[in-house]
């Protein structure tokens, strides 16, 4: 990107939707009650022949550092310090307020470009609201309508005018050539003997999630290093699902913030259910799914519900214990939450649990190599011959069933997909094959392959009948 923008303004004005119409997408939670957006939120935005780095931010509301408003209004702040420029946003409708007029002042004394936006401006009467604005000081305000798209252009303009063609328009970097790789996944398919390696230098997508209030901003706070995200002791604090990035060791790890879920009959209000919906879309984006539970009220129904959740989509699960640093008997409550894993999680048997302190920062390499390894065998390939080796090992040990006095047979096994590991056997009348038979595989395949902790797939099919399409001779 070429250079960042903050949006900025009072709540209700109209950021967020700016914001979804400048990335192109509805990234952003949009609603009619003030004040829904709270983190700080960054995007890639593309206005015309111009692409940078835009900031969705809280509204003003004045209030005291340690209430939530002043918190929020200190995510703001670190937005404004972070940008090339600001948008500020006020509301050609309804007119200008104190509040605009003390941010106003605000942005005047940094000293930073300013475009001043007057949105909502297709209204009818708010050419007062557009002509009020001059009162600001900040130049000129460009006449615009976020939601219907209008007055895009003149943005843009004023966006070029402000930084100068210089800074919105840098020279363009010839990108270095990159080797080939010829042999292509269609060979991967062909050679039955091939087992691609793990590939430890590609970004991985990490999505944090939990009940409310079990502390999974913090936990993304020490992983940064820094108050990137809004916390408290306010349960519910997240609405957005904000994205941030950060290396470990050497490899860009991007971390999901989720708002908390309950359970889905207390999900009454309109706004929770984006949140929760903005949820479920990150969990389905992620490779990698850190489920957070309280650690002094471990294994609520809700926490299971949700480490369910991310089995059924087929995502890689943690289990991250948090607020370690309030347990009294750590080593008695460590053996009885690895008895309850086990027994309560049987869908995902060896799944990977942790005990953290996101406030200390105890346990969080332990976690990050916990993340990793799981993703390892959620990437994890395993070469057809080895399978029906395998699979004629596993008849002799436990043979199928026979079913209305005929035996079933297993003919051919094969991977079809990873991420997660989905197998294929062929076999004769797939229908009768009991699930008990299906488990005890996937459960020898958890244990002979070292698989532990991830969901696996096993589909059936009928064997072909190489007779079956011949016509019977007379």
């Amino acid at each position: 990107m070429n250079f960042t923008v903050a949006i900025v303004g009072r709540p209700n004005v109209g950021k967020s939707t700016l914001f979804n119409r400048l990335v192109g997408k509805k990234l952003a939670l949009v609603d009619d009650t003030p004040g829904v957006t709270r983190d700080r939120r960054p995007g890639d935005a593309k206005l015309v022949d111009l692409r940078f780095t835009i900031i969705d931010t809280a509204g003003l509301e004045q209030s005291g550092p340690e209430t939530l408003q002043g918190r929020m209004w200190a995510q703001t702040e670190a937005a404004i310090a972070e940008a090339d420029l600001t948008l500020f946003v006020v509301d050609a409708k309804h007119g200008l307020t104190p509040a605009d007029e003390t941010l106003g002042e605000m942005l005047r004394r940094r000293g930073k470009p300013v475009v001043l936006v007057a949105n909502k401006s297709e209204a009818k009467g708010s050419d007062g609201g557009y002509y009020d604005a001059f009162t600001l000081g900040l130049g000129e305000p460009v006449a615009i309508s976020a939601e219907h798209g209008q007055g895009m252009i003149d943005l843009r303009d004023a966006i070029v005018e402000a930084l100068g063609e210089d800074r919105a328009f840098p020279p363009e970097i010839d990108e270095a050539e990159t080797d080939v790789d010829l042999r292509g996944d269609d060979a991967a398919e062909d050679d039955e003997d091939f087992e691609p390696e793990y590939d430890d230098t590609k970004p991985l997508r990490v999505a944090i999630i939990g009940r409310p209030n079990a502390g999974k901003s913090t936990l993304i706070n020490r992983f940064l290093g820094e108050d990137r995200l809004l916390t408290g002791p306010e349960a519910g604090i997240t609405r957005d699902s904000i994205s941030v990035e950060w290396d470990w060791r050497g490899r860009t790890i991007k971390m999901f913030d989720t708002a908390g879920m309950r359970k889905k009959a207390r999900v009454q209000e309109k706004l929770e259910k984006l949140s929760v919906a903005d949820s479920l879309r990150s969990i389905r984006f992620a490779e990698a799914v850190v489920i957070v539970f309280d650690a002094t009220i471990p294994f609520e129904k809700q926490d299971l519900q949700l480490a369910d959740l991310v089995i059924r989509e087929g995502r890689a699960p943690i289990l991250a214990f948090n607020k370690w640093d309030l347990v009294e008997d750590p080593q008695a409550l460590l053996a009885d939450l690895r008895e309850k894993t086990e027994r309560l999680l049987p869908q995902a048997r060896g799944i990977r649990a942790v005990p953290i302190s996101g406030q200390t920062g105890y346990g969080l390499d332990k976690l990050m190599q916990s993340i990793i390894d799981t993703d390892k065998v959620w990437n994890r390939r395993i070469s057809t011959a080895k399978l029906n080796r395998w699979l004629e090992h596993q008849q002799v040990q436990h043979p199928p069933p026979a079913v209305s006095g005929r035996r079933l047979k297993l003919k051919y096994m094969t991977q079809v997909k990873a991420r997660p590991p989905g197998f294929m056997i062929s076999c004769t009348r797939p229908d009768a094959v009991p699930e008990s038979y299906i488990r005890y595989l996937t459960n020898g395949l958890r244990n002979d392959f070292q698989m532990p902790g991830v969901p696996i797939r096993i589909h059936l099919r009928a064997s072909e009948n190489p007779f079956e399409n011949r016509k019977k001779r007379k």
